[in-house]
C-alpha cells in the first residue's frame, strides 16, 4: 500500500509542468501576485495612499531594475489626486460639465510632481529593459500603464486634451505590442479603456478634430476594455470596477453599476467611498457618517 501511495505521489508530482515550481521566478512582477505589491494596492483602494506608496517605494528600492515599482508609485499619486478632487464619484461622472472639462481649479502641485517623477523613472527603467529585449513584456506593461495614466491626468486634471490624445496613442501602441507577447495582461486594458471612454464622451466636433490625428475615442470600446480588467485583472481590478461602475451610471446601466459597487463595498469595508456610491446607485439616503 505504501508503495502504491508513493507511486501515485510521484505521478502527481511529475504531472505538474517542469517550470511550475519556478513560475514566480520566470514570471515578472506584472504577471504574478507579489504580496508586497498586492498589499500596497489594497492600501490605495481603502484610501490609505501614503501607506501604499511607502510599500511601493520600498519594493522599488529592492528591485531597482523593475519598472513596476515606479509605475505603482505613479498610480498612488494619481489615485490620491483623483480621490481628493472627487473624480471617482458619481457627482463627478454625472456632471456633464465637470466630466468633459475636467476638475475645477488645478491639481495639487506636489502630488503631480510626485506623479511626473515616478513616470519619468518608469520610462527610464523600461527603456533600459527594451534596449536588451525590444519585446520585454514587463517594460511594455509599465509603459502602457504610464502612458494611459498620463492620458487620464492630462484629460481630467490638467485639462490638456491634445496631450491626452498623444498619450492615448502611445498607450495603444505599447498595449498592442504587449498583448502580442502577453494576451493575459488584462491590467493594461484599464489604462486604454478609461481614456477611450472619456475621449469618446467628448463633443462630436472635438472628436472630429481628433479623427484627423488618427484617434477615435469610443465609449463602448472603452467600457469593454475596462471590463476586461474587471474580469481578469490583478492589481488594477478594483480600480477598473469603480471606473466601470461610474461609466455604467452615466450610461444608465444601473444593474451593472449596483453590482460592481456592492462588490467593492463588500471587498473593502474600511473604505468610506464605495458604500456612499452604492447607496447613491440604489437611490438610498446617505447617513452623514458615511460621507467620505
Amino acid at each position: 500500500m505504501r508503495s502504491l501511495i508513493l507511486l501515485a505521489s510521484l505521478l502527481l508530482f511529475n504531472a505538474v509542468p517542469a517550470n511550475a515550481a519556478n513560475l514566480d521566478e520566470v514570471e515578472g512582477s506584472a504577471f504574478t501576485s507579489v504580496p508586497e505589491l498586492m498589499s500596497g494596492f489594497r492600501m490605495l483602494y481603502i484610501q490609505k495612499f501614503p501607506e501604499g506608496r511607502a510599500q511601493f517605494a520600498a519594493w522599488a528600492t529592492q528591485h531597482p531594475d523593475d519598472p513596476f515599482g515606479e509605475v505603482a508609485v505613479a498610480a498612488s499619486y494619481l489615485f490620491e489626486e483623483f480621490y481628493h478632487q472627487g473624480v471617482l464619484t458619481s457627482d463627478f461622472f454625472l456632471n456633464e460639465k465637470r466630466f468633459l472639462n475636467g476638475i475645477d481649479g488645478k491639481p495639487d502641485p506636489q502630488r503631480m510632481q510626485g506623479f511626473d517623477t515616478a513616470i519619468e523613472k518608469t520610462r527610464k527603467l523600461a527603456a533600459q529593459r527594451l534596449a536588451k529585449d525590444p519585446d520585454d513584456p514587463e517594460a511594455l506593461y509599465a509603459l502602457t500603464l504610464a502612458a494611459g495614466m498620463e492620458s487620464d491626468a492630462d484629460m481630467i486634471l490638467r485639462k490638456r486634451h491634445i496631450e491626452a490624445v498623444k498619450r492615448l496613442k502611445e498607450a495603444n501602441a505599447h498595449a498592442k505590442a504587449l498583448l502580442a507577447e502577453r494576451p493575459d495582461a488584462n491590467d493594461a486594458y484599464i489604462a486604454l479603456g478609461s481614456a477611450n471612454y472619456i475621449i469618446g464622451s467628448l463633443s462630436i466636433g472635438f472628436r472630429a478634430m481628433l479623427w484627423f490625428g488618427g484617434v477615435h475615442g469610443d465609449k463602448k470600446l472603452g467600457m469593454e476594455q475596462v471590463a476586461k480588467t474587471v474580469e481578469g485583472g490583478r492589481y488594477l481590478k478594483p480600480f477598473a470596477k469603480i471606473m466601470l461602475a461610474l461609466a455604467a451610471r452615466r450610461e444608465k446601466q444601473n444593474a451593472l453599476a449596483q453590482k460592481l459597487l456592492r462588490e467593492l463595498t463588500e471587498e473593502f469595508p474600511e473604505s468610506p467611498l464605495y458604500p456612499v456610491e452604492y447607496a447613491k446607485a440604489m437611490g438610498r439616503p446617505i447617513p452623514a457618517s458615511m460621507h467620505p
